[in-house]
C-alpha cells in the first residue's frame, strides 16, 4: 500500500517510566529461576508505570516530545489517534484526554484504536491515510500500554510499560523531513493466542501457540510481502525492528528473513524495559530514528495479537539529524532508571485489591 502523496515522519517522541523491576525480583516472589526470561528471552528488567501514571499520561509525554521535533502548533493536528490494550477507562477515548493536553482541540478526529500489539501501527496506518489522501496535513499516531500481567504468570516477567507518538505529515508541506514513507503493508487473520474477555484483569495466552502460527507466521508473511511489493531485499535495510515480546522472538524472525542480527539490534529494547505492547514496535522504531542516518532504510514490522502484522519502510531524511537534540531519545529515558522491590510493583500496578 502507498498513499496518493507522499508521507513523511514529521516528528518522533517517546516516554518510558522511571521505575524498574528485574525479573530475579519477581523470579524471588514465586520460587522460580530467572535464567530462562533472562538467558533464554533476554529480558533483564522491565519498566513500570509509577502511581500517578497511565496510558493517557505516557502518550502525552510522548506526543509533546513529538510535537517539539516536528516544530509545529498541536492546531495544525488533523487526526490523534490512541493505540492501547490497558487505557485508563473502559468507556472513554483516551485520545481526546490526550489531545485536550497538547492543546490539539477542539477541530481534530480523535479515537482509539486496539489489536493488542500492533495497535499503535494500527494509528500509524490511519494516519498515513488521512494525510496521504489530503484530508489532514499533519496526524499523530500513538502506541502506549501499562502492560498488564497476572501474578507468577509468565507476561508478569515480561509486560512493560511506556509509549511513542510519531507525527506524520505531507511531504511537500513538513519542513526538514525525517523520514519518507516507502510502502506499507498489512497482514490479518482470525489467530486467537491472545484475549482478556470483559471484567477480567489480567489476559489470557496459548502460550506455545503464540509462536509459530501467531506472531512468526504474520510477521514473515507481512515482511515478505512488503519486500515484494517495493522489489527489495534485506540488505537493503540499515535497520529492521520487529516486535519484541521477547529477546528471542525478533531475532529469530529476523533471521528467518535474511536480516542480519546487527540490524536488529539497535531497536531491540525489549532487554531493558520489557514488552511495552501497543508502544513496542513505534518504540523500537524511535530507538532507531535515534541514532539513524540520512539515506538509511528502516524495516518495521509489528504483531498484534488476534492476529496481524503491519509492515513499513521507511526512508531516512536530513531532518533526522537537526531534530534529533530537541527531546529526549530513547536510551535517556532507559539511562534515567530506579528499580524496586515486588512490594511497590504490587502497589504502583493496583495489584493488591481490597
Amino acid at each position: 500500500m502507498k498513499p496518493t502523496s507522499d508521507v513523511v515522519i514529521s516528528g518522533w517522541g517517546s516516554y518510558i517510566p522511571l521505575y524498574r523491576i528485574t525479573v530475579e525480583e519477581i523470579a524471588r516472589i514465586w520460587g522460580k529461576s530467572s535464567r530462562h526470561f533472562r538467558d533464554d528471552l533476554l529480558i533483564d528488567e522491565k519498566a513500570v508505570a509509577g502511581m500517578d501514571e497511565d496510558v493517557a499520561t505516557i502518550a502525552v509525554e510522548a506526543s509533546k516530545n513529538a510535537l517539539s521535533r516536528a516544530k509545529i502548533s498541536p492546531k495544525e493536528l488533523g487526526a490523534v489517534f490512541v493505540g492501547s490494550e490497558s487505557k485508563p477507562y473502559a468507556v472513554k477515548p483516551t485520545g481526546s484526554i490526550v489531545a485536550e493536553a497538547i492543546g490539539a482541540t477542539p477541530r481534530v478526529l480523535s479515537a482509539d484504536m486496539e489489536f493488542a500489539c500492533k495497535a499503535g501501527t494500527e494509528c500509524l496506518q490511519c494516519s498515513i491515510g488521512l494525510v496521504g489522501s489530503g484530508m489532514i496535513n499533519y496526524g499523530l499516531a500513538i502506541g502506549a500500554d501499562t502492560a498488564q500481567g497476572a501474578p507468577a504468570d509468565p507476561l508478569e516477567f515480561s509486560a512493560g510499560c511506556g509509549g511513542t507518538a510519531l507525527i506524520v505529515g505531507q511531504k511537500e508541506k513538513v519542513k526538514e523531513p525525517v523520514a519518507l514513507l516507502e510502502g506499507s503493508v498489512s497482514y490479518v487473520t482470525d489467530t486467537p493466542d491472545f484475549w482478556r474477555r470483559p471484567k477480567q484483569d489480567y489476559p489470557s495466552h496459548a502460550e506455545a501457540f503464540t509462536g509459530e502460527p501467531a506472531y512468526f507466521a504474520h510477521i514473515i508473511s507481512s515482511t515478505k510481502m512488503l519486500l515484494d511489493e517495493l522489489s527489495l531485499k534485506p540488505s537493503d535495510f540499515k535497520y529492521a525492528v520487529f516486535h519484541q515480546p521477547n529477546g528471542k522472538f525478533p531475532i529469530r524472525a529476523a533471521r528467518s528473513l535474511g536480516f542480519k542480527k546487527e540490524q536488529v539490534e539497535a531497536g531491540l529494547l525489549v532487554p531493558y524495559i520489557g514488552n511495552l505492547y501497543a508502544g513496542s514496535s513505534v518504540t523500537g522504531f524511535s530507538a532507531v530514528l535515534d541514532i539513524a542516518s540520512p539515506g538509511d532504510r528502516v524495516l518495521v514490522a509489528s504483531f498484534g495479537s488476534g492476529a496481524g502484522s503491519d509492515a513499513f519502510s521507511f526512508l531516512v531524511d536530513d531532518g533526522v539529524m537537526s531534530k534529533r537534540d530537541v527531546a529526549p531519545t530513547v536510551m535517556d529515558y532507559i539511562k534515567r532508571k530506579q528499580n524496586i522491590d515486588y512490594a511497590i510493583y504490587t502497589k504502583f500496578r493496583k495489584k493488591i485489591v481490597f
